[in-house]
């Protein structure tokens, strides 16, 4: 997920940044749709602080990069980098090194509920992310109904 770009974000981001450093844990509210399906934006991302050493493949993890704060999955590491990618999009990152990984999401909340984020995504999610990386009207659909459904309480 990445935060809006703009120069009152920036410093939101960084200061998101800091607080996670001091305290050790953060709530973040997310805003892009990169990791559709598991991750949807108005969640809310409970991250706690971690090293690269424990953060491994499948589980999800936020960094900042030019003031920017992404989530996404770790697809992959190496004894000095992360190698990740959002659920729904086409193309991984760059790698992630040390001083860019801020922590680990450990709960997923949305409207109210956790709600459980598989580490290894099964079948149906795997598909609908494959939906979401080839066409962005799949994404943007997505959200629509689902922001229908919690209005109307379906």
């Amino acid at each position: 997920m990445e935060a809006l770009f703009d120069s009152r974000n920036l410093s939101k981001n960084e200061l998101a940044a800091e607080a996670l450093r001091t305290f050790g844990e953060l709530r973040l509210g997310v805003t892009g749709a990169s990791m559709l399906p598991a991750v949807r934006p108005a969640d809310t991302l409970l991250i706690h602080q971690c090293r690269i050493e424990d953060a491994g493949p499948h589980d999800i993890v936020l960094f900042i990069r030019h003031s920017r704060l992404f989530a996404h999955r770790v697809v992959s590491r190496s004894a000095t980098h992360l190698f990740t990618q959002g659920d729904g999009l086409a193309d991984p990152d760059a790698p992630v090194a040390a001083h860019e990984l801020l922590g680990k999401v450990v709960r997923v909340t949305r409207r109210g509920k956790t709600v459980h984020h598989a580490t290894q995504p099964g079948w149906p999610a795997r598909l609908a992310a494959a939906v979401f990386r080839r066409s962005s009207l799949a994404g943007s659909l997505f959200i629509r109904v689902q922001g229908l459904q919690g209005r109307v309480g379906l």
